[in-house]
């Protein structure tokens, strides 16, 4: 199951060189780059991307609470801040994790890594009640259908598919779509043959 990123950096030379890093690690894929934060909240939804990266700089002093916005809408998702000149460290509390201009292909690698092991461990409750709906939607996040595609197969609303995502990740803790999937295939609700690489 691969991470969907968005790339949200106003300069288009820090972009590619972001992107050619992640699109060359395995289990990333980079679905959108934006210049713009007001994109942010539609592109999630349209391309379901579960991680945000996006530089600080970008958000005005009004802006300033939009990743703590972002991740109330979208529980599964984690924002990376992308440091490229010097930010007061408490500006980057709100962020799952920090990637800064001068990081190599390595520590890049290896922070993205820590971020989705972190998002994975959300202290979990062991008597988890889904709906019945809601395992329906978590059989098919883990099965790697998109927003839209589970609202179509399920003749619901798109609202209401993200809904039973956030009542999933508020029930179980997991945050990730692969943390879902393994939950998914560790509850016996799929098989591994289900899941698509």
């Amino acid at each position: 199951m691969s991470n969907r990123i968005i790339i949200c950096e106003a300069s288009e030379i820090i972009t590619a060189g972001l992107y050619d890093f992640l699109q060359s690690m395995a289990g990333y894929d980079v679905v959108a780059r934006i210049d713009n934060p007001e994109q942010l909240d539609e592109k999630i939804l349209t391309c379901d991307a579960n991680f945000v990266i996006i530089n600080p700089i970008l958000l005005g002093h009004a802006d300033r609470d939009l990743p703590s916005l972002l991740v109330k809408e979208h529980p599964h998702l984690s924002i990376v801040a992308l440091v490229t000149t010097y930010i007061e460290p408490s500006m980057l509390k709100p962020y799952d994790g920090v990637i800064e201009i001068n990081d190599s292909k390595q520590k890049v690698i290896n922070k993205m890594g820590q971020i989705v092991k972190s998002s994975d461990k959300t202290e979990k409750n062991d008597d988890v009640e889904l709906s019945k709906r809601e395992i329906d939607v978590l059989v098919a996040v883990a099965k790697g259908m998109m927003n839209k595609e589970i609202a179509d197969q399920m003749n619901l609303s798109i609202h209401t598919v993200i809904s039973h995502r956030k009542n999933i990740t508020r029930k179980t803790g997991i945050k990730s779509v692969s943390g879902l999937t393994v939950y998914a295939l560790l509850n016996n609700l799929i098989d591994e043959t289900e899941v698509y690489k």
